[in-house]
């Protein structure tokens, strides 16, 4: 009898770009297509924020294609603050640099290919309003 054979899982290193304070955290989520609209994405990792870049490394994700979403958590309170208008008040980002206007990015756009080797990419937060 033969064992199953083992998936094959790589890490996924995303450098965030543009953190504007060491404030809190930087939250980085890797989506799958089905779940990219509603956020639900299957791995979601944190690390201290630090002025400038801050390199986060998400471990054994299976080869395929997923979409990047980052956040600034400032006041760690867990979600991306907005303000009434639904503007974020915390700097986010997507995979690709991609374009946001009044809604993000496509899955597409914000995607990136993880093989069995893993893969090394970067994204910039933006930050719409002053802290």
């Amino acid at each position: 009898m033969r064992a199953a054979a083992a998936v094959l899982a790589a890490a996924l290193t995303v450098t965030v770009q543009g953190v504007r304070n060491g404030d809190g955290l930087i939250v980085l989520a890797v989506c799958e297509e089905a779940a990219y609209p509603a956020g639900r994405c299957a791995f979601r990792v944190t690390a201290p924020a630090a002025e400038g870049s801050v390199r986060v490394t998400v471990p054994d994700v299976p080869p395929g294609t997923y979409a990047l979403r980052a956040y600034h958590d400032e006041n760690g309170n867990g979600q991306l603050d907005r303000n009434l208008l639904g503007v974020p008040r915390e700097g986010f980002g997507f995979g690709n640099d991609a374009s946001v206007l009044l809604a993000p990015p496509s899955f597409r756009d914000a995607a990136v290919t993880v093989g069995e080797d893993g893969v090394e990419t970067a994204l910039t937060l933006r930050y719409w309003l002053s802290p």
